[in-house]
């Protein structure tokens, strides 16, 4: 007996059926929001040019609330994707993207005017701080109240924290032994910032191949191996249509987000300046909005206990900061 193949005319419908699932009204109000939102300040800039503190502040109240909605559709995203693809491509998705448009938003301020020769190291240090401390110890309290004790895959942590250990000693330890007045020479900087980024490189290729199961949990590989078993040539293809449109959506809305935390920056430091406030400030405000997206998909796979994914999320999402 033959085994019941997909026509055609099926293929073809599940087509635009998984284009109307991805790009739901809720998706494409976000995307909307947010470039509408990064349009209307490149309009409206000419005009600021010295905005009185009330239209500061409820720009600032404005932009975070865009922020805020816009984040919540990259997690939406970065979760439907973290289902498609599993662990630790899930994650990875979404760090990768967010990290990408980080380092081109902080390269953007230093090559612009003014003095901001320390924004790279403050900005990754504030969002290690952040991650390390505030999101991971929220998602131990949110996982731990709902579901008790929390196991997550001890190899690929210790794995996480043996690169860490490296990147720190690399960043931190390294300047003041062999360097000069406790900063790399030039020459010094660019053999560590090229070993640095060969060793994220090979750790990359472990995460996602032959160590790829220590950075999944256990039920997890038990249900996506069966998954696979039991799904066609033609399930394969609109799943992959689907992962395709799903990155595209999450990366279009994560740029927003960047984009309009720009523009933050620059009314935050007017905002902190006329209330006497210390400047740093800025930069751990702008390194909380930078990571929300993560922090929610965070705190929300605390609560349905997927432990794995939160250290992925935490540990692998300063990794590549580092290198």
């Amino acid at each position: 007996m033959r085994a019941p193949t997909s026509t055609p005319s099926a293929t073809t419908s599940a087509a635009p059926a998984a284009v109307r699932a991805v790009l739901s009204p809720a998706a494409l109000g976000r995307l909307g929001l947010g470039w509408g939102a990064v349009v209307a300040l490149a309009v409206l800039r000419p005009d600021l040019t010295s905005p009185g503190t009330g239209v500061v502040l409820a720009l600032l109240a404005g932009i975070v609330a865009i922020i805020v909605a816009c984040a919540s559709g990259v997690v939406a995203q970065a979760e439907h994707l973290a289902r498609r693809l599993g662990e630790p491509y899930g994650t990875l998705v979404l760090t990768l993207s967010i990290v990408v448009i980080e380092v081109v938003l902080i390269s953007s301020v230093l090559l612009g005017p003014g003095d901001h020769a320390t924004i790279a190291r403050d900005s990754v240090m504030a969002v290690a701080m952040i991650i390390l401390n505030l999101v991971a110890g929220a998602a131990l309290l949110v996982g731990g109240r709902r579901h008790g004790v929390l196991r997550p895959n001890p190899a690929g942590l210790s794995a996480y924290l043996a690169l860490l250990g490296v990147l720190l000693t690399a960043a931190f330890v390294l300047p003041g032994l062999i360097g000069d007045g406790g900063a790399y020479a030039p020459g010094q900087a660019v053999a560590t910032g090229v070993l640095t980024l060969v060793l994220y490189g090979w750790f990359l290729h472990r995460q996602t191949g032959p160590q790829r199961r220590d950075f999944q949990e256990p039920r997890a590989r038990v249900r996506a191996a069966r998954a696979d078993s039991a799904t066609t040539a033609a399930d394969r293809r609109g799943r992959r249509r689907e992962i395709g449109l799903r990155s595209g959506v999450l990366v279009a809305t994560v740029v927003p987000i960047m984009l309009l935390s720009h523009d933050m920056a620059g009314l935050l430091d007017l905002a902190l300046g006329r209330v006497g406030a210390p400047a740093a400030l800025s930069g751990i405000l702008i390194a909380a909005v930078v990571f929300l997206p993560e922090t929610l998909t965070a705190l929300r796979a605390a609560a349905a206990g997927q432990t794995q994914r939160v250290v992925n999320l935490c540990h692998g999402g300063w990794s590549p900061r580092w290198a």
